[in-house]
């Protein structure tokens, strides 16, 4: 069983930041070539975008504040599964890696969505 597995039940919080970890950890072993570097910028940019905006909700001061901070998770999450699929992985267990990060982003972007759907 994964890290992620094993903490994903219920810390919203904690998964997303468990997330952003993963992939800077992810990060610090592909190649660096020109895309990759520009196309790893981003995605660490936008997944420590998902957990930020996640506890900016939970602040909110109002519950149009709170869909809205969502919504921004929500695409952040979204966003790092588009950098997570334009970096170029030769190697296989990197690969594996790669596409487990991929399924917890798209795994956030349904849980933000379904908190949207119960809060709009």
């Amino acid at each position: 069983m994964s890290e992620i597995q094993k903490t994903k039940v219920y810390d919203l919080e904690e998964r997303t930041y468990l997330f952003a970890k993963r992939v800077r950890d992810f990060v610090r072993k592909i190649p660096k070539d020109v895309a990759n570097i520009e196309d790893a910028k981003q995605l660490v940019k936008a997944s420590g975008s998902v957990g930020a905006n996640y506890i900016e909700a939970n602040e909110a001061l109002s519950k149009k504040d709170f869909v809205m901070r969502i919504k921004i998770s929500r695409k952040e999450a979204k966003e790092s599964r588009y950098w997570l699929r334009l970096l170029h992985i030769p190697n296989t267990e990197l690969e594996l890696e790669r596409k487990e990060l991929e399924n917890e982003a798209t795994e956030l972007m349904n849980i933000f969505g379904s908190i949207l759907r119960k809060s709009e």
